[in-house]
């Protein structure tokens, strides 16, 4: 059914951790994600400045620290005083690298703040800019100003990929795809060919800006695998015409400033080794170093005895590759070594073996140091790529951890992969949430979808007629798949349900979307049909969450039936409550026309009768407006949510609907959210992903705190309020204002205390963390300097509550920078 397939596709990582018990692996662990998520400005950095008060004039500042394209600068001079820093953004400040003023004859003075601190304007400019790192001036300047620089590697942008398989010799390749600065490359020459398409991470040690081997003295060659596809002659063309358009395609050089840097190897021809081959990182194997290209590289064959030997399985290394290791490692780390393809005996002997060989074991002082310092336990979780379908990227476990290794167990991939081998310091783990950060389909476990699938209801098309035959096939083959024990007979099994849209559809529910509904769902079982029921009942309401309490179990209530967990999703938030559901057939007809009531529709707008022409209960009369004389007056006419029986609601935060908003919407720690996005919405409104039809005139119920939230399900009142307002769609108006609403504060967050710090949390819907935040002495400052993998690492806090403090912070930030920057 439609609901199911919705069901598939979605994957919540909190939801996963709860059910399977596991933590995610630290988010600092992953040093390639933390630099690719740098905005290119570092602490430190110098940069000449326009002075405020006299426009014409320059002086040097230094960076302090960076918001996204916003920069915190101090004028050289003013040493440790922090008065007068003040905050930039890149895209507007008027911000140039060191040396513009000279170039372009501008003056240089010192501010009037700091005339008397520098007699001798000369020699401090002398002193202060000796040996200081200037501000990357493509970033300060032109098309790149204020963008990050991993989004300039664009589709088209051209770079050099290194053959690792057959040679040293390099090719250029097009960037097809960019994901948080995993690329998708295609060799050059290939047009639409993606046979061979390459997945690596932009700071990949074989991956380099066009220009690099000319550079370095090797040479431009296809590699073996495409080279027939194309003569010489053509091969020549396509390096002419890339030369020729190498300004426009080409890559920043700073780009690569962070990539690790190749070390000098010692190891020589013929020495022996054991590896774990990076194309098929599932054994360790013995290997032999089969070439020395130079000091930096050399090549490593895997070992095998055949006399009819495959396609042998080589490729080039440099002194920190992963997966090289000295003889007698997988020994002494009690792990399996395979045996090469066609060893005679059973149990492999590494001093048998290099007698028989001839060889000499790599000494260990060839291999570099391993480190067992990196934050990864058994059972965590994180997300890899597949090495046998690198496009995929899946969820893995640690199921065992050997000095800086990995063993990984993927879940999701198409097809069944054994355990791969990784090094901690790999570019192909990421940590959890990154894909739906970056907008890429992460590969959801398969026994979530099975028992997503094993919960069927039979739902029937519109004006669908079954014959009794395929009924009869239908309640088999769900009695097959039910995930309850239950038999299927009359006792339990539920007629059909039907949708009667011509019926009134009450304050709740949106009549279009109830025409859209299927004529019917069922037969089947009773608990399966009617959870169907429900949920395209909830999802066909103006206000998916309001529907869903109205029908949430009240925790005081006598339990006469089945309780079952249902969703909703609205303003960019899901939703669960427990909803009490009946089992027997016999019940169907008043559960049904109780919950028409609860919903203040028209009680057969659902249900085992089919209305055909009339309505029974005449509702056709019956309009928004006059609602109110079907089901008598309103009690009280207060607006906000019904006080009482609410206590198992559950809130989570739901993926953002667009791809690029995604990868701002997360890791707000790492500086990419720009002035503009940083949201303004009061404390504990929903973000929402602006994708909803709906969205509804009074926030008042989402944005009251969860403190004042649990207050209200103290009370277990059943008093429910109702309002026609609270159910229509809102006015534009109306949105205008609530986006208009911004943090106003009343002092400056630079020179809070603790206390006024645990005071403005005890003001939003984290005020349970405010303790944290006395115990640690977090003042004004600090609070300014934190980020997302600071506060889940030192506070030991869970994905869901560290982005909503994290968001409270950016709050802090940009009214800070609006109310008291200048």
């Amino acid at each position: 059914d439609a609901g199911s397939s919705v069901e598939e596709m979605e994957f919540n990582w909190d939801e996963y951790l709860e059910d399977t018990g596991a933590t995610a692996a630290p988010h600092g662990s992953f040093k390639h994600v933390d630099t690719s998520l740098q905005n290119g400005f570092a602490p430190g950095m110098k940069l000449e400045v326009a002075v405020k008060s006299d426009q014409n004039t320059y002086w040097v500042a230094t960076i302090i620290t960076t918001c996204g394209q916003l920069l915190l600068l101090r004028y050289d001079g003013y040493g440790e005083d922090r008065k007068a820093d003040f905050w930039c953004d890149i895209l507007t400040a008027d911000l140039h690298p060191i040396g513009w003023c000279q170039q372009n004859k501008k003056v240089l003075k010192v501010p009037e703040g700091i005339k008397d601190k520098i007699p001798d304007q000369e020699e401090f400019l002398q002193r202060v800019l000796k040996g200081a790192c200037s501000a990357p001036a493509n970033l300060l300047e032109g098309l790149h100003r204020g963008k990050n620089p991993l989004d300039l590697i664009a589709p088209g942008s051209r770079l050099e990929l290194q053959n690792i398989r057959d040679s040293l010799e390099a090719w250029i390749v097009s960037v097809v795809e960019n994901v948080g600065g995993r690329l998708r490359l295609r060799y050059e020459g290939l047009e639409d060919l993606d046979k061979f398409d390459q997945w690596l991470f932009y700071l990949d040690p074989f991956l380099h800006q066009v220009g690099w081997a000319a550079q370095h003295g090797y040479s431009l060659q296809p590699p073996l695998a495409i080279r027939s596809l194309r003569s010489e002659a053509d091969w020549q063309e396509i390096l002419k015409k890339v030369k020729e358009e190498e300004e426009e395609s080409s890559v920043p050089t700073d780009l690569f400033k962070d990539k690790p840097v190749i070390g000098v190897h010692s190891f020589s021809e013929g020495m022996k080794l054991e590896a774990v081959d990076p194309m098929a990182p599932f054994v360790i194997s013995p290997a032999t170093v089969l070439k020395v290209y130079d000091d930096r590289y050399f090549m490593i064959e895997i070992d095998d005895l055949r006399p009819e030997r495959v396609p042998s399985q080589r490729y080039v290394c440099h002194l920190n590759s992963a997966g090289i290791f000295p003889v007698q490692w997988s020994l002494k780390n009690g792990l399996h070594l395979s045996s090469p393809p066609g060893y005679p005996g059973q149990d492999f002997d590494w001093a048998d073996y290099l007698k028989q060989c001839g060889a000499e074991a790599a000494p260990q002082s060839c291999f570099p140091a391993l480190t067992a310092d990196h934050g990864f336990k058994e059972n965590m979780k994180l997300e890899a790529v597949n090495p046998v379908d690198p496009e995929e990227v899946c969820i893995a476990t640690v199921t065992k951890l050997k000095d800086s290794y990995l063993w990984l167990q993927l879940e999701g991939s198409k097809k069944p992969v054994p355990e791969c081998i990784v090094s901690v310091e790999s570019m192909n783990i990421f940590p959890v949430g990154w894909c739906e950060t970056n907008g890429y389909q992460l590969r959801p476990p398969r026994k979530a979808i099975v028992n997503k699938q094993k919960k069927i209801a039979v739902v029937q098309p519109e004006k669908q007629v079954l014959s009794s035959r395929t009924v009869h096939d239908g309640l088999k083959i769900q009695e097959l798949n039910s995930s309850d024990s239950v038999v299927i007979n009359g006792k339990y099994c539920c007629p059909k349900i039907y949708f009667n849209h011509r019926c009134f559809s009450g304050p709740y529910l949106n009549k279009g979307r109830i025409a859209e509904l299927p004529q019917s769902v069922g037969p089947g079982n009773c608990v399966l049909v009617l959870k169907e029921v429900l949920t395209l009942l909830i999802n066909a309401a103006y206000k998916p969450s309001r529907v869903l309490r109205e029908l949430q179990l009240d925790e005081e209530a006598a339990w006469h039936g089945h309780g079952e967990t249902l969703k909703a999703k609205y303003k960019g938030k899901s939703y669960r409550a427990t909803v009490e559901v009946v089992r027997t057939a016999d019940r169907v007809a008043d559960f049904c026309r109780k919950t028409c009531i609860k919903l203040e529709c028209c009680p057969n707008l659902f249900g085992p009768q089919m209305v055909l022409d009339k309505c029974s209960e005449n509702c056709s009369v019956l309009t928004k407006t006059k609602y109110t004389h079907y089901y008598g007056k309103r009690k009280n006419k207060r607006i906000g949510r019904p006080p009482g029986g609410h206590s198992n609601m559950e809130v989570a935060m739901k993926k953002p609907n667009k791809r690029r908003k995604r990868r701002k919407h997360f890791f707000v720690h790492k500086k990419k959210r720009s002035s503009t996005s940083v949201d303004n919405t009061p404390a504990g409104s929903p973000q929402g992903s602006g994708a909803e039809e709906e969205d509804d005139q009074d926030e008042s119920e989402l944005s009251h705190s969860l403190a004042q939230d649990r207050d209200k399900r103290k009370r277990k009142l059943r008093t429910f309020s109702f309002s026609d307002d609270e159910n229509k769609p809102p006015s534009p108006k109306d949105i205008k204002m609530e986006v208009a609403e911004k943090l106003q504060l009343d002092s400056n967050p630079l020179e809070w205390s603790v206390a006024d710090v645990v005071r403005f949390l005890k003001s939003t819907d984290c005020a349970p963390l405010a303790r944290i935040f006395l115990d640690q002495e977090i003042d004004g400052q600090a609070l300014l300097l934190l980020t997302l993998p600071t506060v889940q690492e030192c506070m030991d806090l869970k994905l869901g509550p560290a982005i909503k403090l994290c968001h409270h912070i950016e709050r802090v930030k940009l009214a800070f920078y609006q109310q008291f920057a200048n």
